[in-house]
């Protein structure tokens, strides 16, 4: 069986002077016809800023990468393309993130290339390493009425809710320096 990993698409695109409200509206029908296919799982839009006045960043997200394959070479797709052409200064920039990819985004710095995947392995393992650590000083008493394999589930779902909540966005920026060193 082919591996079909659940995927984010994090588009960047800059928006010409006074066409913003056409832009939105375009926007708002991109996401209600994306939100009709298989597979999609939401989006965000995050609007411009101070430091990129004309910049709008959107995120998609799809539970395997055929059914935003599906998305992106469907007719609809390619008609709202053509309609934001006259909208947009350029072709925009799309970046597809896959798998640990996903915990290594950094805040205001959208569409950055992922770190080296050794060094999200190496950060990924000592963050899941020091959580289990920590998780093993409490008292886990309360867990003893539920069967070990019902525990163990238990302590994965709290070791990534950690993880994606609260640890890596933490690690991420107190080690941009060591994973984006050109940044």
């Amino acid at each position: 069986m082919q591996h079909d990993p659940p995927v984010t698409v994090d588009v960047l695109q800059s928006i010409r002077s006074g066409k913003e409200r056409q832009f939105e509206a375009l926007l708002e029908q991109i996401i209600g016809t994306a939100s009709t296919f298989e597979g999609y799982l939401g989006s965000s839009v995050f609007r411009p800023s101070d430091q990129n006045p004309s910049e709008y960043r959107v995120i998609f997200k799809f539970d395997r990468l055929e059914h935003l394959k599906r998305w992106e070479n469907s007719t609809a797709r390619q008609n709202y393309l053509n309609q934001a052409k006259d909208l947009t200064v350029d072709e925009g920039t799309f970046l597809i993130i896959t798998g640990l990819e996903t915990w290594f985004t950094l805040p205001g710095k959208p569409g950055l290339k992922p770190p080296v995947r050794y060094k999200m392995v190496a950060v990924t393992g000592i963050a899941i390493f020091a959580i289990n650590r920590v998780l093993a000083l409490l008292p886990t008493t309360w867990l003893g009425m539920f069967p070990p394999l019902v525990q163990l589930l238990i302590l994965v779902f709290v070791t990534t809710a950690l993880m994606t909540y609260v640890v890596m966005p933490r690690l991420t920026k107190l080690l941009a320096w060591w994973l984006y060193p050109n940044q």
